[in-house]
Order: C-alpha cells, then structure tokens, then sequence
C-alpha cells in the first residue's frame, strides 16, 4: 500500500489526488489544520484571520464552543445521526426552537421542510413545489443570479461560466435586470412588467420569482427596500409566487436573520442552508406558507435530509436570536466596515473603487484583476479574503458575524496595505513602460 504522507503544506497530494475542479485551496494555498472563532491555522502553525467564513456557512465562526459542545454531548450519549425524514428528538427540538424563537415574534407562519443538505437541494425544492402549485413551467430569475449547481437552480443562475458547466440547455427559465443593473435612473420593474403585460413579449406568465435580497456571488449587488416591495406587488399582481433565496444572506449576514426583514415583504417560500446549522454541518431548509404545502408524501425527499447532528447545533445557534442583542452588535461592526471602505475608495481614486454592501456582506468593486491581486496579497499577510462577481471583480468582506472589533479592524488595514501595494506595482509598471 502506498503511503501518500504530505510533509508541512506540501499540496502535492491534492495536486495529484484531487480533481482539478477544486478552487479554494488554489486560492488559499497551504494546508489548514485548526480552526477557532475568527481564526485558521495551518500545518506550520501560521495564524489566519477569516474574512471568508466558509462561504457564508461559518456566520458563528469555527468551531463555536456551545454548539460544540451541545454536539458532544449528543454524540457521546449515541444520539440518532441519520434518521432519513424520520421523527427524532433533536429534529423536535429545533422544529420548536425555529417556530417559537424565529418565526412567531416576527409574525411569520410558515412551514419547515427538509429538502436534502444543501443550498441547491432547498432551490430545487422551491422550483417543484411552485411549478406544482401553478401548473405553469417558466421560472423568473435575475441578471448576476447564483441559486445552485444542480440543473434547475443552475437554470435560475446567471453566470455563463457556471452555466456552460451543466453540458445541456438549461430551460424553462426567463432572466430579467436586477435593481440597478441597467442604470441607477432605470426602473427595471417597469421593463419587467411591460413584458409581463405585453401577449408579444414572447414571455410566458412565470409560475414564480426566485431572487436573492443582496446578490452575493454576483458581486455584493443590494436591492432596494422600494425595488423588493415592487416586485412584491407584481408577484401578487400577476399570481406569481415569491421566493427569496436566503441561502447565503440569512442566518444574520445581513443584520437581521432573515434578509428581507428590512423590505417588510414575506415571501411565499424561502430558501435557507449554510449557517441555519450554525457549525458548518450540511443542513438545508426550505420554508413555505401553509396554504401550499401540497406535497404528498415523499414526492421530494433525499437520504441525507435527517442531519441530526445540524439540529443540535442549529437549535443551539438560535440562541443568539432570542434578544436584538446580536442584531445590534452586527450593525455596529456593519458601520465600522463601511466606514473603512469608504475610506479605502477615498483614499485611493486610482484603484477607481465602488463600495457595495449591508451588514457584514460588503466589498470594493474594483477593475478586472485587482480583486484577485488584493485576495492573493491579503492571504499573503494572514487574512483569507475572497471575490466575488461574474469577473471576480469585487474583493468581498465576509467575516464571521461574532468577529471581535479589534480582529474587524486589523483585517481591514491588511486590507489598506494591500491595495496601498496593488497602487505601487502598477505605478512601478506604468514607469517601465513609459521609460
């Protein structure tokens, strides 16, 4: 038998073992080994600060010591871990937990299902279910979109290099501008509904809306509380469900726990997976009005749905929202980023910087390349910070939501001394050409 033992960071056992689809660990090139709060360390011991958060999967940080040790607990005393779809006591505990913590206070009634473990899997499920209820086929999504790699969510996604991947058409689907994306002065609800009305639009009437609140893989785009509550009207208007993927900006990134809580819409369906587990665990929700809860039973269900083990910790997260104590403390760590940034924008026009954001999702939409410049010199330092945009054109601030005030504030002149750098380099580049 062959012994493939990696010596310190050496990756070469990735490198030859691992598909070639692989991408944050080409990213953030060493070999992780510990994890805790806000920090990473690798193999030779060096210290990380996480301004990625696992994607937005780690809103709670790594390795959150009551979920960790709610988890051991119920490992050691041989709690259920898989049960399918099965009734277990820590499938309860969180049923009442979400019911009693998150919904009722904010007057929301809505139905929890289980779709499988994953941000896709909840997508999926939400695309059947509202083509189950209207008897219609086409989808709407927006320009800049990410629901999903799975075939129907990825038909509800914009990015053309994610689409191409999926190797047949991808249908049944229409793309219409997100708020702001044809002109800050262009109304693109208007130019949605005039397709809407017109019987020569070529369109057919959609059986749903699919958005996200803030696009975070599409480039930190935000949308309007007046854009949301329009196209909440046109979905009541013209019969078309409402579904808000939360996958990435719930669970707090935003500020509240769900994104949309500022607009005052409630959508028909709502999508959740990432942090609703709190530690990281694979655990996807999809929530629905009782009035279209139509399913029959097992007509969508997935071996993994029942992760026992991300209802423990999941129940035990949402501890941290039974008070507006939390919420609070993520605003104030809200306005020192975007205080920073601005700055940043401000302090180097040459960069020729956008600031973007709300909550701990924000970021600098910069000129092509320079974001992924910022994110290798940033990783350089001790900071794990990634892009986003259809061109990785926006440098991303994603920490953990329970990051202290003086690792924020450190990361963030990493960052300062980064694009200080970015500016060197290429003025030191225009001197040698113009020479």
């Amino acid at each position: 038998m062959t012994n493939f033992n990696v010596q310190n960071n050496d990756l070469h056992v990735f490198e030859s073992l691992e598909s070639e689809v692989r991408s944050y660990c080409r990213s953030f090139p060493t070999k992780f080994q510990k994890a805790s709060g806000y920090q990473l360390w690798d193999a030779n011991g060096r210290c990380y600060t996480d301004f990625f958060a696992g994607a937005g999967a780690l809103n709670y940080g790594h390795n959150e010591p009551r979920m960790k040790e709610q988890l051991l607990q119920y490992l050691t005393g041989d709690g259920v871990t898989h049960s399918l779809d099965m009734a277990t006591e820590a499938k309860e505990k969180f049923l009442s937990a979400f019911h009693d913590i998150i919904l009722k206070p904010r007057k929301l009634k809505y139905k929890v299902m289980f779709p499988g473990p994953t941000g896709t899997n909840s997508v999926e499920s939400a695309l059947k279910l509202a083509r189950k209820i209207t008897g219609r086929e086409t989808i709407m999504s927006f320009t800049n979109a990410f629901h999903g790699m799975t075939l129907g969510a990825l038909a509800v996604t914009g990015n053309k290099f994610k689409r191409n991947g999926a190797g047949v058409p991808l249908n049944h689907t229409v793309s219409m501008p997100y708020d702001g994306y044809m002109g800050k002065d262009i109304d693109s609800l208007q130019f949605i509904e005039n397709y809407l009305q017109d019987s020569g639009s070529g369109m057919s009437l959609p059986a749903a809306v699919i958005v996200e609140t803030i696009q975070g893989e599409g480039g930190i785009n935000v949308a309007s509380t007046e854009w949301l509550q329009g196209l909440e009207r046109l979905c009541r208007s013209y019969g078309m469900l409402l579904i808000v993927d939360d996958v990435q900006m719930g669970c707090g990134r935003t500020g509240t726990f769900f994104s949309f809580e500022r607009s005052g819409i409630e959508p028909d369906i709502v999508c959740m997976s990432k942090s609703i587990s709190g530690y990281g665990l694979p655990m996807a929700i999809t929530l629905l009005k009782p009035e279209l809860d139509k399913w029959t039973p097992g007509e969508h269900n997935g071996t993994f749905r029942g992760n026992n083990l991300a209802f423990i910790t999941a129940t035990e997260a949402l501890q941290y929202w039974k008070t507006d104590k939390f919420s609070t403390e993520i605003a104030v760590k809200a306005e020192k980023v975007a205080q920073a940034l601005a700055r940043l924008v401000k302090k180097y026009p040459e960069l020729k910087g956008e600031y973007r954001g709300l909550g701990l999702m924000q970021g600098i939409a910069l000129e092509p390349g320079i974001a992924d410049q910022l994110s290798k010199l940033a990783f350089e330092r001790g900071l794990i910070m990634e892009t986003s945009g259809t061109d990785s054109e926006v440098i991303k601030i994603m920490p953990p939501l329970t990051i202290d005030m003086s690792a924020l504030e450190a990361g963030l002149q990493i960052l300062d001394e980064c694009m200080q750098e970015v500016l060197v380099e290429a003025n030191n580049e225009a001197q040698v050409v113009n020479s």
